[in-house]
């Protein structure tokens, strides 16, 4: 880690960090009582940095809670199901099986499609679920020198709700991964029986029985973990994520009164992470019109620091997926490196095949830049009720600032040679 500035140099404060953490470390799940207090004190928050009435931005919506509930245990039990319909025929007939395999990838994939709007609730979200309310709080601070109607957008951003499930988030992760994998592997010890009985080739069927049982038996066991994941309002929600917040509202105070040339920033608290990402997608589909391909780049804040862990640091989520692995941001995530480095302050990039959903999400699928920023080692202790104040390091906290502020700064000042054209459509190399 960086050594600490001396006191007259430092742009933010250790004490402020931390407080905002306490201040905000309740539990808060949206829909309840403690989220409608997390928005209030967001939006005071705010006004004692130094923001108006004006300023400070409310955006109530409603959502169903069908998708990131409900939905969830429905795929679990139809792949249950399946699963034991084709280890049943496997043994029958294999044509048939292959057609249940068939029938359960095409249900599968209908579904997945309509998880890609999930804040439209439509038939099953309206009759199927509970509608829930929410609000997202937002401020934006205007660019100095150009009109805001043609200035980049920075958006940096957390979520202000939190909630605690039956199982910790590690676990969640390594049962989403054991299925995934699995299932991968099953469908290739499928192909190898497929290929035993309709070709010439002799593969050991001994071999091939073990595989397709043992892989079903660890599917079933991750199907019947995610049935029984249910959601609770216990966790304090230090790590995830008032200490996302925290940064937040600090860079706000810094920006307040250090405005950008060519960018309008953006600190949004977002609520309804927790529950598919409601907020955030809400937000975009209200703010796109505002936003332009190419000059907006949204930095995410979701988990940060694990003081008790000794991987105590700051990383970025750098690409994501199985079979191709893609670069997740490659010019956003240049940048973070590059502002690390200047800085003297230590960061690194990591993989993830599946198990990440953050407010990133509704900002990739317009192909904006994002980055999410987050500490692994904190998914040990989020969604749980130690998810608390003493976890969290105001020194990452500190330093994730510095970042940020070099990250901005270095955008602004490249913002002519970061694009080719009047339509600022940015390169990636």
């Amino acid at each position: 880690m960086s050594t600490k500035p001396s006191k007259k140099d430092q742009p933010f404060n250790l004490n402020r960090l931390i407080k905002y953490v306490d201040n905000f470390s309740f539990p808060r799940l949206v829909g309840t009582k403690g989220e409608e207090k997390a928005v209030e004190l967001t939006i005071n928050t705010f006004k004692e940095i130094g923001f108006s009435d004006t300023q400070v931005q409310k955006e109530p919506f409603e959502f169903s809670d069908f998708y990131s509930t409900t939905l969830i245990k429905l795929i679990m039990i139809i792949n249950l199901t399946f699963s034991l319909f084709i280890l049943m025929f496997v043994y029958i007939n294999l044509f048939i099986t292959i057609f249940f395999c068939g029938i359960m990838a095409i249900v599968i994939l209908l579904i997945f499609r309509g998880l890609k709007h999930p804040e439209n609730p439509g038939f099953w979200g309206e009759y199927y679920g509970k509608t829930i309310s929410a609000t997202n709080i937002f401020t934006k601070v205007e660019s100095k020198k150009i009109s805001t109607e043609i200035a980049g957008n920075i958006i940096i951003s957390a979520h202000l709700d939190s909630k605690s499930q039956t199982f910790k988030t590690y676990w969640r992760v390594f049962f989403y991964r054991l299925w995934l994998y699995s299932g991968i592997i099953l469908g290739g010890f499928f192909i190898a029986l497929f290929i035993h009985v309709y070709t010439i080739l002799n593969i050991d069927l001994l071999i091939v029985g073990i595989g397709v049982w043992f892989l079903t038996i660890l599917i079933s066991i991750s199907n019947i973990f995610m049935i029984f994941l249910n959601t609770h309002n216990n966790s304090p929600g230090a790590l995830d994520n008032a200490s996302g917040m925290s940064v937040v509202f600090e860079l706000s105070k810094y920006f307040k009164d250090n405005p950008l040339n060519n960018f309008n920033i953006w600190f949004c608290q977002f609520s309804a992470e927790e529950l598919g990402t409601m907020g955030s997608r809400v937000f975009v589909n209200n703010h796109e019109n505002e936003f332009v391909i190419g000059r907006v780049f949204q930095i995410n804040l979701d988990m940060i620091s694990c003081a008790c862990e000794s991987r105590n640091q700051i990383e970025y989520l750098k690409s994501y997926g199985v079979i191709p692995r893609k670069k997740i941001a490659p010019l956003l995530s240049k940048y973070l490196e590059k502002a690390a480095v200047e800085e003297k302050v230590k960061i690194k990039g990591f993989h993830l095949s599946t198990g990440a959903h953050t407010d990133s999400v509704p900002f990739h699928l317009r192909k904006y830049d994002s980055v999410d920023i987050a500490t692994r080692a904190g998914a040990k202790y989020a969604h749980s009720r130690d998810d608390t104040p003493d976890k969290i390091d105001p020194k990452v906290l500190f330093e994730t600032c510095l970042i940020i502020r070099r990250v901005a700064l270095s955008l602004d000042r490249d913002y002519e040679n970061l694009c080719k054209n009047q339509e600022l459509i940015c390169e990636e190399s």
